[in-house]
């Protein structure tokens, strides 16, 4: 009996034992179970974050923007607004050519992706002949074009058979004749449809000025030979001359505005959009009034 009582307790104590590792093993393999399942779910949700949340986290990436510009006001205006468009993401850079005739044939050829430098009717007069397919996304500022002189205090002072400068490119040629015309020293023919006129379209000139067709750039070099000649505002400010001293020039209402040129189809590239806006900001438009006066009048 004491044998078989021993027996029975120790066969009791092993069964008791083996329920009892049993009882752990599933706990432990459950305990496994929801160790692997909490360990895969961080591994999917990090997976969905990178693919959206931690994507978006990411610090955007900074776009390169080239704009190719005349040196003044157009680079000068540029440089502003190089720091508030670094912080929207887009490092401009500003590419000054010596020759702003190659402004155009630049961003044609992709090595910039917009010029500042021209106005509208400039860019009508030599688009067809060179095959430009540009699109024109905001306008700037005007440089109203004026008369200068060494000689000269007043225009009532130019004399019979003077010779009077202007720029030889059509547009400015045409614009340079219309602000003697409204000057009453010159009548240009009736008919002139287009942004294009040069001497041979004059109707009537009562002094018989004598006009000398140059490169805009030359036109200050010149004035000692000259009675006075009509130069653009930004060769003025370049050559140095006081725009102030100009003894006429456009008025404010000219039609001459200097505009942002892309090639078509780049309108609605984000970085374009952002250029323009910070272009056409109130801050540019007091830079443009403090710095420029009389000579560059914002248009916008």
């Amino acid at each position: 009996m004491g044998k078989k009582k021993g027996l029975g307790i120790m066969f009791s104590v092993w069964v008791a034992i083996s329920v009892l590792v049993a009882g752990c093993g599933s706990s432990s393999s459950g305990s496994g179970s929801q160790s692997s399942g909490s360990g895969a779910a961080p591994a999917a949700n990090a997976s969905a974050t990178q693919a959206s949340g931690g994507q978006a986290a990411e610090p955007a990436k900074e776009v390169t923007l080239k704009v190719g510009a005349s040196p003044v006001p157009h680079a000068e205006i540029l440089e502003f607004i190089k720091p508030k468009l670094k912080e929207q993401g887009v490092n401009l850079e500003v590419v000054v050519l010596d020759d702003e005739g190659q402004l155009n044939p630049a961003l044609q050829e992709k090595q910039i992706d917009a010029n500042f430098f021209q106005h509208v009717p400039y860019l009508d007069s030599v688009k067809t002949e060179k095959g430009y397919d540009f699109a024109v996304t905001t306008k700037v500022h005007v440089e109203p074009i004026g008369f200068y002189s060494d000689k000269l205090k007043s225009k009532d002072e130019l004399k019979e058979g003077d010779k009077i400068g202007i720029p030889n490119n059509p547009s400015n040629e045409y614009r340079a004749l219309v602000l003697l015309q409204e000057q009453g020293l010159i009548k240009l023919r009736d008919g002139l449809t287009t942004y294009e006129a040069t001497p041979k379209d004059i109707a009537e000139n009562p002094k018989k000025l004598e006009f000398v067709e140059a490169e805009a750039a030359t036109l200050p070099r010149a004035l000692p030979d000259l009675a006075g000649a009509v130069i653009n505002t930004n060769i003025v400010l370049e050559a140095k001359i006081d725009p102030n001293s100009a003894l006429f020039r456009e008025g404010a209402n000219s039609p001459y505005a200097n505009v942002i040129t892309v090639r078509k189809g780049d309108e609605n590239r984000e970085e374009i959009k952002k250029l323009d806006a910070a272009l056409t900001s109130p801050e540019v438009k007091a830079f443009i009034e403090s710095k420029y006066g009389v000579a560059v009048v914002p248009a916008f």
